[in-house]
């Protein structure tokens, strides 16, 4: 399945079956992109890991 980056408008493939939370990358901008509907699938940026520093 081929959908749009929502950064670049580039092409960004995911394999079937789709999942929810799913993390894909897009490889005309290597944004990190994430599932976030299934009907129809959409995408959006994935959010940044942020560091706890150990609390």
């Amino acid at each position: 399945m081929t959908l749009t980056c929502p950064e670049c408008e580039g092409p960004v493939l995911l394999t079937e079956p789709v999942r929810l939370s799913e993390v894909a990358q897009c490889a005309d901008c290597s944004s990190e992109l994430e599932v976030v509907g299934l009907d129809p699938v959409t995408l959006d940026l994935a959010p940044e890991i942020e560091e706890d520093w150990g609390e």
